[in-house]
């Protein structure tokens, strides 16, 4: 038997498949990484699952009656396979149609996800160069991850992307000089095993382990103890959820009112104290922002918020805010007040003090690694301006033509008549999918390139069957990672697939700009192009990157990482007017002119706390009395690899687990491994259910990216039979500021199912017409 190695990279991480006989029959972690992830075993087993796509697909109602289709068969119907050029043909006219008749501004490329690491197969980069070159199309803006964060930060301490990938303060001066860490949302491992773009070796855990053994006492701020790591030893504060503004609002006032703050830092430094402290002290409104105060909406202890603010100022401290903060009702508020709490202790530019923007959310997060500028796919220029905040897709397909607010500006909705998708799940990282689902409904035709029969296959119209990062060649190589891996195939492709770039070359062929789009160039071409203008910007950097040949042929080599670690705003804390910061007034804004000049009553001048739409204890609470936290998985990226093999073992009777407080379990003779029923006036999921006190009471724990199952409807509405949660989430926009993600603003009520639970049919395929079957029909 014949037994090779091939590298390559994934989100997840670095891995050599190994192959006997050609054939590929496992993965094993690279070298340099002594903590791979699980999750790419799944990369294996669905290559050839029964949710495998095998050739385009073309919905039957679709075909038959093109644009007049009922569109509600969309995710109803059976689909039809054609070939590559009847496919081709059919996308190629409906393209040439919608902007001939209603302009480029009615295509929406949506793309949004996380699809290859690969530097050339990314599907968003070949997506909207295609778009581009077709004359421009609707994009979005802004993430699911942290768009408020995305977009207070520039009006109050610079670009958060800029701060994430090579600005923050890295993990080795944190395990040298801080004392005392405070996570707000903890720091969960779970999140730092995957990185945008790949990553060579996963180290938060080892880092977190440095720190601790070298005296960095830790506190997590959650609702949630699993957040932080076990081995930490973290002290634990378990706040009712979307308190944590004020919470901070306590320690800041503990701060002040003690004159334990640092009122030469605040002097220098920051401008708008003087108008938030009014807030602080409730000079303003008659509430002082205190630890009693605080008491009575986070549920925390006075006395607890009291003291950890004196350890704060008595340490070297690092706050650390993880991501998941700005997906709630208000979701800028946690940003901002967490960076005018650093100011108030003024030990931002100080080593291992100040304030970091989600420490663990991926693996990249404060690494002490090399950089380079890798070439990617070049883009071109989008003719058309128009735009929406990512997650107002629902709102700009239901409400063409209405206007809204997004960050001091007054925007519209076009009026989209086909979405172009390649790359991401929508039915996984949206809100409200019944909403969706009828927003879903609204364009003439839907366009998708799918791997796999998932939800957004399914409820597309013509659907064109990609490869997988296994069965094509590639670059591994991130900007935000110090490793390089050829990206070698491994597999071939499963049926018919095609890799994206193939598959636009062809509609590009019908439409007239093949050449431009491909430029000439074959997979191997652009490989050996886009590494050569890397090594080129290597070499202004000083470093001597191998040839392709030498590169191609070998396992892979590290950047090497700057000779200190970064000290977050260092030079700002030195010289402030040689350094000043990428804000308006070039200083920290506590309180915003700019903002204040919006007249946002949902996102004032400085930081505030307001009450979330749904929190346990509004009024709604009445009705559904337990918060749902849809967090981040375990076992595999968003949705990708959920019909894999690691997702699945961890499911509980084939459904997503939901776990909660014993308490509440008990309450409602719900037992461990139980179906239970979840709903709210949106929607109704099953999961499985899991019992622990590793969370406060009064709340519900379920990951994100179950595949939507509907199926079986009760008196309520259908009920997603796998445990989508994006089924309960809220779909409104953080505040007229963002427009961002608020999925963690949420309520539910949970019962034990009663009677058989239905089959879970999530990873099925649908109904197929084959070719024999159209000939004989």
């Amino acid at each position: 038997m014949e037994r090779s190695e091939k590298t390559t990279l994934s989100h997840w991480g670095a891995y050599k498949a190994v192959l006997e006989d050609g054939r590929l029959v496992g993965l094993c972690g690279v070298e340099s990484d002594d903590d791979p992830s699980p999750i790419a075993g799944g990369m294996i087993d669905t290559l050839s699952a029964p949710a495998r796509i095998a050739s385009p697909m073309v919905r039957r109602g679709y075909l038959e009656h093109g644009v007049d289709s009922d569109r509600s068969g969309r995710g109803q119907e059976p689909f039809v396979a054609v070939t590559w050029d009847e496919a081709e043909q059919l996308v190629a006219t409906e393209l040439d149609r919608v902007r001939t008749r209603h302009g480029n501004e009615a295509i929406f490329g949506g793309c949004y996800g996380w699809a290859s690491a690969g530097r050339f197969h990314h599907a968003q980069s070949q997506v909207h160069r295609f778009l581009k070159l077709l004359g421009g199309y609707t994009r979005s803006v802004d993430t699911y991850s942290y768009a408020a964060g995305q977009v207070i930060m520039p009006h109050v301490l610079g670009n958060l992307y800029a701060l994430l990938h090579g600005r923050m303060t890295t993990w080795p001066n944190i395990v040298e000089n801080t004392e005392l860490m405070v996570c707000f949302g903890g720091m969960p491992l779970k999140n730092g095993q995957i990185a945008g773009g790949g990553t060579g070796r996963h180290v938060q855990k080892a880092y977190m382990q440095a720190a601790k053994d070298n005296g960095v006492q830790f506190v997590g701020i959650s609702p949630i103890r699993e957040d932080m790591g076990e081995f930490l030893n973290a002290q634990w504060l378990a706040p009712v959820p979307n308190t944590d503004v004020a919470i901070m609002l306590a320690l800041a006032h503990t701060l002040v009112s003690e004159s334990l703050h640092n009122q030469t830092f605040l002097d220098t430094y920051c401008v708008g104290f003087d108008r938030f402290l009014p807030y602080l002290t409730g000079k303003t409104d008659g509430q002082p922002k205190n630890a009693d105060w605080a008491a009575g909406i986070s549920e925390l202890n006075a006395d607890e918020i009291r003291d950890l603010a004196r350890r704060m100022a008595q340490h070297r401290t690092m706050i650390s805010v993880s991501w998941s903060l700005t997906r709630q009702d208000h979701g800028e508020q946690p940003y901002w007040m967490a960076t005018v709490l650093a100011a108030i202790l003024g030990q931002i530019g100080l080593p291992g003090g100040g304030i970091g923007y989600g420490y663990s959310a991926e693996n990249t997060i404060g690494n002490h690694i090399g950089h380079l500028p890798w070439a990617s796919l070049y883009q071109g220029h989008n003719k058309v301006r128009t735009f929406i905040p990512v997650v107002r897709i629902s709102d700009m397909l239901l409400h063409p033509g209405e206007t809204y607010d997004y960050d001091g500006a007054s925007l519209t909705y076009p009026d989209i008549r086909l979405v172009y998708w390649a790359g991401g799940n929508p039915f996984h990282h949206h809100q409200n999918l019944n909403r969706l689902i009828r927003a879903w409904r609204k364009p003439e035709t839907v366009i998708v390139h799918e791997p796999w029969w998932n939800t957004l296959s399914k409820y597309a119209d013509i659907v064109l069957p990609c490869t997988t990062t296994l069965e094509r060649n590639d670059l591994g190589c991130s900007p935000t990672d110090s490793y390089a891996y050829p990206m070698h195939k491994a597999a071939d492709p499963f049926g018919d697939a095609r890799n994206d770039y193939d598959i636009f070359s062809g509609i590009a062929r019908h439409l007239g700009f093949e050449e431009a789009f491909t430029e000439g160039r074959d997979e191997d071409a652009w490989l050996r192009h886009l590494y050569q203008v890397s090594k080129k910007r290597a070499e202004k950097r000083n470093i001597e990157l191998p040839s392709f040949e030498a590169f191609w042929a070998s396992g892979g080599f590290e950047v090497p990482a700057p000779d200190k670690p970064i000290i977050m705003l260092e030079d700002f804390r030195k010289d402030p007017d040689a350094h000043p910061l990428h804000t308006p007034s070039g200083k920290i804004e506590i309180f915003s002119e700019k903002i204040d000049g919006f007249g946002y009553e949902d996102c004032p001048g400085h930081p505030a706390w307001m009450e979330p739409a749904e929190w346990l204890h509004g009024a709604k609470a009445g009705t559904y009395p337990l918060h749902l936290l849809s967090n981040q998985p375990k076992t595999r990226l968003h949705s990708q690899l959920d019909h894999g093999a690691w997702s699945r073992k961890h499911k509980i009777q084939g459904r997503e687990p939901a776990t909660l407080h014993p308490d509440d379990a008990s309450s409602r003779g719900i037992s461990e491994g139980d179906v239970v029923r979840i709903f709210n006036d949106r929607g109704i999921c099953l999961a499985g259910a899991r019992i622990s006190d590793d969370l406060r009471p009064g709340t519900v724990q379920m990951s994100t990216g179950a595949w939507y199952d509907p199926g079986v409807q009760d008196g309520n509405g259908i009920i997603c039979r796998h445990g989508n949660v994006n089924v309960l989430t809220l779909d409104k926009g953080t505040s007229r500021l963002a427009q961002g993600c608020v999925a963690h603003t949420c309520l539910v009520e949970v019962e034990r199912y009663q009677g058989e639970a239905p089959p879970v049919t999530a990873f099925q395929p649908p109904e197929i017409i084959h070719q024999t079957e159209r000939i004989t029909k």
